[in-house]
């Protein structure tokens, strides 16, 4: 690979840990979004339950779906996370093999 491929496919590189570092990032506020939301949904079935609202069997349904969404959000976004994560890592580790294959002079 010449000098000039090494650059272009660094660039790439670079682009590309660019975009994973900014999907794990929302990622990240899906997963802290799906947390309250399963934290609030459960807030609401205990409030329920224990009088603080009046019983209504559609806010015991609709506070059970915003629970499990909740954990649906976090599960699903934690592994989407954990992939891109790999794929950060890997990207990472091949932009820094091709700077360490490229010959660097040293300008005065």
């Amino acid at each position: 690979m010449s000098a000039a491929e090494t650059r272009e496919e660094i660039e790439r590189l670079e682009a590309r840990i660019e975009s994973l570092a900014e999907k794990a990032a929302a990622c990240a506020k899906l997963i802290a979004l799906g947390r309250a939301a399963s934290a609030a949904g459960g807030l609401w079935t205990l409030a329920l339950f224990a009088g603080a609202l009046r019983f209504d069997p559609v806010q015991m349904i609709a506070a059970f779906a915003l629970a499990i969404g909740g954990l649906v959000a976090m599960g699903s976004n934690a592994s989407t996370r954990e992939e891109t994560q790999r794929a950060l890592a890997e990207a990472l580790a091949r932009r820094a093999e091709l700077i360490g294959a490229l010959t660097l002079t040293l300008v005065d």
